[in-house]
């Protein structure tokens, strides 16, 4: 295996790894940012007040994200060991 197939397999699986992470990522910043605000328009700085609707929007994002990104990884390892003869030279 040459050097540039290497760093072609890494990138690809950085890059399975960035979209499969991306859509949780989205939903927890759009969530904080909501919560912020909500918090400073009611002057309500509670600590649980910000974290638990942040931990049930992720929570409600995996579940409903979930057979999305299984699919997405399943391809990504198809992909691989699909071609696994390549690599093995």
């Amino acid at each position: 295996m040459s050097p540039q197939e290497a760093v072609d397999i890494f990138r690809q699986a950085l890059m399975t790894a960035f979209w499969v992470a991306l859509p949780l990522l989205v939903i927890g910043f759009v969530t904080g940012v909501v919560i912020s605000l909500v918090q400073i328009v009611t002057s309500v700085q509670e600590p649980t007040f910000g974290s638990v609707p942040r931990l049930a929007s992720f929570l409600f994002g995996v579940v409903v994200l979930f057979p999305w990104m299984l699919a997405r990884l399943i391809s990504y390892t198809v992909a691989l060991f699909g071609d696994f003869s390549r690599y093995a030279r």
